[in-house]
């Protein structure tokens, strides 16, 4: 069997450090890897007008913003395939098809729509796009046959929901789809980066993202205003690293490089934590290490990316090939799916014999 992944973002907003430590990067390695014999990127424009359908050019601006962010993080046109999830139709006849599979009572069940439902203020106002968006997204994932969906920890239930989609098909139609594995970070602390000001997720629409595209300027900034520990008033004070997003940044993205060039002092992030944790080590002096970091890390990311944006015709090119091949790999599953659920009437030559008997012509 083919070794494939499937992964993606909704393109309400350029990508953030949170999308980097959690995926992008991630996926960057594993297309250099050579471990995977196809990989699909998808911008997911229509998921993500089921909870923006209200302001539909905002997901259209934001598409290049996205695509803008891939390729300035490495992502490769040649080994990976980018696409627009709206340009491929077979995916919304897939969907219509697995909601038949699935019940109301288990979509509420979903941790992650309970998540979003609650952020979103949505109860009993609730698109139903927005709220089935866990078949869609299952649709995405079987399409093309994944094998691999690399994703952040709060897109497990997500996961969990396509592979019984996956169990319940196959168990009515016959072995038809694959069963996608979750792939999470390997860095603990990337599981979930906080948000800067301290809340359990950077989201977009909270406004608490530090943005790979951010300028030198801006990133200084939020780090510099960044939420710490509240009980540790002084430098003297003994400081807790638990739940101190300052700490939790250092632990995704710090080096021992980064120790030696900014830091010789502490052999390592573990030495500065001690220190914290006893005593004697000013939040300014940490924060004003994570810049550094921050600062080593996303400059050769915004530099790729302005020299992208300085031909934006190609990038919507890349997008629209992506698209071109995505749809085949989409159409020959949808294809599988109809023999399989015999509803192929115009292919199915045993049909029509059999129906020919039948009125005896």
């Amino acid at each position: 069997m083919k070794k494939i992944i499937l992964t993606g973002d909704r393109p309400t907003g350029c990508l953030h450090v949170g999308h980097y430590v959690g995926s992008l990067k991630r996926r960057v390695e594993l297309q250099n890897s050579g471990e995977y014999d196809e990989i699909y990127i998808m911008i997911a424009d229509a998921q993500a007008l089921t909870d923006n359908m209200d302001n539909p050019e905002k997901i259209r601006q934001n598409i290049v913003e996205v695509a803008l962010d891939y390729l300035a993080c490495g992502l490769d046109p040649e080994k990976s395939v980018l696409f627009i999830q709206s340009q491929i139709p077979e995916l919304c006849e897939m969907s219509f098809y697995y909601m038949n599979l699935v019940t109301v009572a288990r979509l509420k069940r979903n941790p992650t729509v309970k998540t979003e439902i609650q952020m979103r203020n949505f109860e009993e106002r609730i698109p139903v796009g927005f709220f089935t968006y866990p078949i869609s997204q299952a649709a995405d994932i079987t399409a093309f046959q994944a094998t691999t969906v690399p994703v952040g920890e709060d897109q497990a239930p997500m996961i969990e929901q396509t592979r019984e989609i996956v169990h319940r098909f196959n168990h009515v139609y016959g072995e038809t789809l694959v069963e996608p594995n979750i792939l999470l970070p390997d860095n603990q602390a990337c599981l979930r980066l906080p948000g800067t000001d301290g809340k359990a997720k950077m989201s977009k629409s909270l406004g608490n993202c530090i943005y790979l595209s951010d300028t030198e300027e801006n990133i200084k900034k939020k780090v510099m205003t960044m939420f710490t520990d509240p009980t540790h008033l002084r430098v003297e004070d003994p400081g807790h690293v638990e739940g101190n997003p300052v700490f939790t940044y250092l632990d995704a993205f710090s080096t021992a490089q980064h120790f030696e060039k900014y830091l010789p002092e502490y052999k390592n992030l573990e030495e500065l934590k001690a220190h914290y944790m006893r005593g004697g080590l000013g939040d300014v002096k940490v924060k004003k290490f994570l810049n550094n970091v921050l600062q080593d890390v996303l400059r050769p990311i915004r530099e790729r990316r302005k020299e992208f944006e300085k031909d934006i015709p190609a990038v919507y090119k890349i997008l629209e090939k992506g698209s071109i091949v995505a749809r085949e790999k989409a159409s020959k599953t949808l294809i599988q799916m109809k023999q399989a659920m015999k509803i192929n009437y115009f292919e199915d030559k045993e049909l029509i014999e059999n129906q020919i008997k039948k009125f005896n012509i």
